[in-house]
């Protein structure tokens, strides 16, 4: 039997608290400060029609594999209302905070009328917004980024009504790869610009590049290394040139912008609030703003990276849900801390997964340059998901990232068929607890030949390196290899050799 949480006399007290933005850290902030608190007043404003939606499910949307708008829909306005006593007021936006005299200057969207609301305590969890970079013909008809229900409708409409045949997806993200599968699945040619050599910036190249092949193999054209200069529509307003660097033109149908977001933090900074130098509120391990009695959560704010101690900007649904949940234990006496983030991020583009978690080689070495400098190592392995005996099983290719003084883990990516963000997982949670290659190697995982192997991939890992730290076995990394200097023989059959190899083997 389950016994009744005490709440102490903070706990008890009535207080007035505002919550600005909805969605992720708004609607999970509300919810957990109802359960800490019957008598407090809490009001949650949004500028949206929607209280909370799956915007991941944003894509699948579009590619009508979620075929209706209400399957995205995860609480209602009536839902909060009657479960909850949450006070929700949507189409209703927040232009303006008085920190000193603690308001909120509230402008109603669809009426335009004006009123001030005081608060005891105040969350800010407004979110991000795409990136929009000031280029020539940017705002032309037929081109969209991809946010939330609205922006997916509009492109559902114009697909529609125009009969999309192409479309240019600009960024090789996860919302630019997911956006691509789904067009293809619509029977829409896709071509994909992207700034950095490789698709999936949270990649090293050599892991994205059987992503490529996956891309390549479902008719996706691909251009990296590749900038957009801008955009000029057809005089008829239904086609639109993509001028790139390298100098070339891409006609297409529709453009779908791609590039990232950055945080909506345009209140906090007007309210003096401090804020950080990516553009996102600076805040503590308790989620608490430079200024008192206001918190912040999510997208909004920056966040410590958990294996450097540098601020970055997380931008995920998971660590927003955590940070709304510390920020209403604190304001209602309970402390903790909030660990930081690092990333671990999964993705499916066709029949290949990508899953990762901490930092890669890129993220290092930029970090190096700066002076903040870690000493580390990979190895590569290449597993099958489950048991080789058994039907259906895939490879995997898995790369860990550790630190060579004392085998802790920095960081892994993998990619393959199903199991690939398993793997992800179990070392996620390792990397946060400060697990070392030594914790991998004598982890206890779940094992049946269907789902794994007995000696697990997170183990193989785990022995490699220890193999490697104890001398067991010399190493050489391909990158490191010279032609002509020494004899490299490749054992893989000719196909996978064609598909790519070490130049002189």
């Amino acid at each position: 039997m389950m016994g009744k949480i005490q709440l102490n006399e903070k706990q008890m007290t009535e207080q007035k608290i505002i919550v600005i933005g909805a969605v992720a850290g708004g609607a999970s902030f509300a919810a957990r400060a109802r359960r800490l608190s019957e008598k407090s007043e809490i009001i949650m404003i949004d500028r949206g029609p929607y209280v909370s939606f799956a915007n991941c499910g944003l894509p699948y949307y579009v590619g009508n594999v979620i075929p209706e708008e209400e399957n995205l829909l995860m609480v209602t306005k009536e839902d909060f209302k009657n479960n909850f006593n949450i006070d929700v007021r949507l189409f209703s936006e927040v232009y303006a905070v008085d920190t000193n005299n603690k308001t909120v200057s509230v402008r109603e969207v669809e009426t335009g009328k004006e009123y001030r609301e005081h608060y005891d305590k105040l969350v800010i969890s407004t979110g991000s917004q795409p990136v929009k970079p000031n280029l020539p013909g940017i705002d032309s008809p037929g081109i969209f980024t991809l946010r939330n229900i609205p922006d997916a409708n509009r492109i559902k409409q114009w697909i529609h009504q125009n009969s999309v045949k192409d479309v240019v997806v600009v960024g090789g993200g996860a919302i630019g790869l997911e956006m691509t599968e789904n067009l293809v699945a619509l029977g829409i040619s896709v071509t994909i610009v992207e700034m950095l050599p490789n698709v999936v910036p949270f990649f090293d190249p050599e892991m994205a590049s059987p992503l490529h092949e996956t891309l390549r193999k479902n008719g996706v054209n691909l251009c990296l290394s590749t900038a957009v200069k801008g955009f000029i529509p057809d005089t008829t307003g239904s086609r639109i040139t993509v001028q790139t660097d390298p100098d070339r033109h891409l006609s297409c149908d529709m453009v779908i912008l791609a590039i990232g977001s950055r945080p909506d933090a345009y209140l906090a900074r007007d309210a003096g609030i401090e804020m950080g130098n990516l553009g996102g509120i600076r805040v503590n391990e308790q989620m608490q703003t430079s200024k008192p009695d206001v918190y912040a959560v999510g997208d909004v704010v920056e966040s410590r990276d958990i294996v450097t101690g540098e601020w970055i900007l997380s931008l995920l649904a998971s660590p927003a849900n955590r940070q709304a949940r510390i920020a209403a234990d604190d304001m209602f006496g309970r402390k903790r801390t909030f660990r930081g983030v690092q990333m671990t991020a999964v993705v499916r583009v066709f029949d290949t997964d990508i899953a990762s978690t901490g930092m890669n080689e890129k993220t290092l070495k930029r970090y190096a340059e700066k002076g903040n400098i870690i000493a580390y190592d990979k190895v590569y392995i290449h597993p099958k998901n489950h048991a080789d005996y058994y039907p259906g099983a895939s490879q995997m290719s898995i790369k860990l990232i550790y630190a060579v003084d004392d085998g802790r883990i920095l960081g892994a990516q993998a990619i393959g068929g199903p199991g690939v963000e398993k793997r992800i997982d179990v070392i996620a949670m390792a990397l946060q607890l400060g697990g070392t290659v030594y914790d991998c190697e004598e982890a206890e995982l779940c094992y049946s030949p269907q789902f794994g192997s007995a000696k697990e991939a997170v183990n193989m890992a785990g022995m490699t390196v220890t193999n490697i730290l104890k001398g067991d076995i010399p190493t050489v990394h391909w990158a490191d290899v010279t032609p002509g200097e020494m004899f490299i023989l490749d054992p893989r059959g000719k196909d996978d050799f064609d598909a790519g190899h070490v130049d002189g083997a």
